[in-house]
């Protein structure tokens, strides 16, 4: 009983001052969900699309076939989705924060909602998403989402069968240091398995408009964009140890944030 007041103490102080803390994730979770997520080589290369900065990603060039993309969260670039519709995709955009993308394409198809875990007349889920657009339609899928931290819920909340529909996703995660809280972790470890029970990591790239947070012999970027390609299309096994890669770009002018090799070693 004493150590478990010991360990509560903080807790507790901090709760008479003002401040919500929380139980803290052993070091021992984070290690191994990193680990988890350690990129793998896709066994071709990767392209980038988009603006050399903040809206430009890289995929496995490995798009050939895909006739439909989803692209949650468009603010106000979207310059990727305009590379993919000119390759001849149909790109459905979503944001119920701007009136349309900040660019035209006769491929765009925009709605005015965001996407997250409920049905209303601001929101709609990844599922219903896909049904209004292209129905039970069953070939492959690219997803690109940057929503702002809806993206555990919306993919916590998305049917398996779909996922595994699409052979890309490019997913911006936010408040990554948030891994340190244990009700947090619980949510974001969900997340990344279910996708890690179908698609493999195959980059990571920071997002330097945040920095990163050091703890415990780790460095976890605050932001970072996650490119996975469905296991079924990988054509290696080894693992990736370039970072950052050269295709690599700065998000914003403040400084950069370089991936930490405890995420590839």
């Amino acid at each position: 009983m004493r150590d478990k007041l010991h360990r509560d103490l903080p807790i507790r102080l901090a709760g008479r001052l003002g401040f919500h803390a929380g139980p803290r994730t052993r070091a021992s979770e984070v290690r191994n969900l990193i680990k988890a997520l350690r990129p793998v080589a896709a066994g071709m290369p990767l392209v980038r699309l988009g603006p050399d900065g903040d809206g430009g990603y890289l995929v496995p060039d490995d798009l050939a076939g895909i006739d439909y993309a989803f692209s949650p969260g468009v603010s106000t670039e979207s310059g990727f989705e305009a590379a993919l519709a000119e390759r001849g995709m149909r790109v459905f955009l979503a944001d119920y924060s701007v009136e349309r993308p900040s660019i035209e394409h006769p491929n765009f198809t925009f709605d005015k909602r965001f996407i997250g875990g409920l049905s209303n007349e601001t929101f709609m889920t990844l599922d219903e998403w896909k049904e209004r657009k292209i129905g039970a339609t069953t070939s492959d899928l690219l997803l690109q989402m940057d929503t702002e931290g809806a993206e555990y819920e919306s993919l916590l909340g998305a049917s398996p069968p779909l996922l595994r529909q699409f052979r890309i996703m490019v997913i911006e995660f936010h408040d990554l240091h948030e891994l340190w809280s244990a009700p947090f972790f619980g949510i974001a470890a969900r997340v990344f398995r279910k996708i890690l029970g179908t698609h493999a990591v195959v980059h990571i790239h920071p997002n330097n408009c945040c920095g990163s947070v050091k703890s415990r012999g780790l460095e976890i970027p605050r932001v970072a964009e996650f490119t996975f390609l469905r296991r079924d299309r990988l054509r290696a096994t080894e693992f990736c140890t370039q970072f950052p890669h050269p295709l690599d770009r700065n998000n914003t002018r403040r400084k950069p944030v370089v991936l930490h090799p405890c995420w590839y070693t």
